[in-house]
């Protein structure tokens, strides 16, 4: 068979943000190919060039000279694919929905992954089940010894990084707290609808459902949790797993002006805890800090500076400038009062 006209990628079935893309394609119907491993090997392999920074999953494009080069990071990915493959798009196109979406699928990006990283390494039975089958995961043949040690070795490795995400004894119970609200919204939004903005996935819906598969599929704690309070969502990811049979429809996003109440739970989690975040962590990065610290849900939080989520708050501000002043409008009406609307009153 043939397949030198897929798309290929690198991955890892653990990464939130390869299965994030794998659901995209798949409901997409855009061929790929995917090589499970670590990129900076594969791609040494290969004798590509590796980009600056190297993110799970790393896309390889066509250079339209036959050559093969390296892309990571999801979000711009999205886009790019829209323009090589118009079918069966993920991004509405009114654009006030849009920006929406955009707003979600960053929420999901850049703090629900604290939700994953938090409960995968933070309690002590999800962190000895992930330092168990993440190893197994890459090489299921690995000798009894050499398992042992990748265990502890990965482990020490990854809990060591928790602070990357904010995540430790203090901010530990706003991070659960939020995860637990999180589940809450999404009961209530898809007893309304089966998918974030109406009848057919946007990009936000597989930037969540990427985050979930390991949250729900794979971490033993909050998939307990999820399974308590929103047995919606464990069933949502599921199906969201593969949505190729799918048929989507010009009407298939409800209007903004239409979507249901329970759309606000989800933006309001996202005003009351991420955009705290954001905007301290963007003002620590202009001035220079390596860290900061703000009040997150009525507690101290601290951590180092993310150069990357200070570009993430300036995307959503130039998104939202790029609106006519009637969507704009539109998309006041609906962030009103749920705390989204300080990064962009305020940036």
């Amino acid at each position: 068979m043939d397949t030198s006209d897929r798309l290929q990628l690198i991955g890892a079935p653990a990464s939130p943000y390869t299965q994030k893309m794998l659901g995209l394609l798949r409901y997409r119907q855009i061929p790929y190919s995917v090589r499970w491993g670590m990129p900076e090997t594969v791609l040494e392999q290969m004798g590509i060039a590796k980009p600056k920074m190297v993110f799970l999953p790393t896309f390889l494009f066509d250079d339209g000279e036959g050559e093969l080069v390296a892309r990571c990071d999801s979000t711009p990915i999205i886009r790019e694919l829209e323009t090589r493959y118009p079918a069966r798009s993920v991004l509405p196109r009114d654009p006030a929905l849009a920006f929406i979406d955009y707003l979600l699928e960053d929420f999901a990006d850049e703090w629900a992954t604290k939700y994953m990283f938090h409960f995968r390494w933070y309690p002590e039975v999800d962190a000895d089940n992930a330092g168990t089958l993440l190893p197994l995961s890459a090489g299921s043949h690995l000798g009894d010894e050499e398992a042992i040690q990748f265990k502890q070795f990965f482990t020490q490795r990854q809990i060591s990084r928790l602070e990357y995400v904010g995540s430790n004894k203090v901010t530990a119970p706003v991070i659960e707290a939020s995860y637990r609200r999180f589940l809450e919204a999404m009961q209530a939004h898809l007893a309304q609808q089966p998918f974030l903005l109406g009848q057919q996935p946007a990009a936000g819906d597989f930037a969540f459902y990427g985050q979930l598969t390991q949250l729900v599929g794979f971490d033993p704690t909050p998939r307990c949790i999820a399974h308590e309070l929103s047995p919606r969502t464990v069933g949502w990811v599921y199906m969201m797993n593969d949505l190729s049979g799918l048929q989507p429809s010009a009407d298939g996003w409800t209007s903004l002006e239409d979507q249901p109440d329970t759309l606000r739970g989800l933006l309001a989690e996202c005003g009351r805890v991420y955009v705290p975040a954001l905007l301290a962590n963007a003002a620590a990065v202009k001035a220079g800090e390596k860290s900061w610290s703000t009040r997150i849900d009525d507690c101290d939080w601290e951590q180092r500076s993310f150069p990357y989520q200070a570009k993430c708050l300036a995307w959503i501000n130039e998104a939202y400038q790029a609106l006519s002043a009637d969507d704009k409008t539109r998309v006041d009406r609906v962030l009103e009062g749920t705390g989204c609307e300080a990064m962009l009153q305020t940036y």
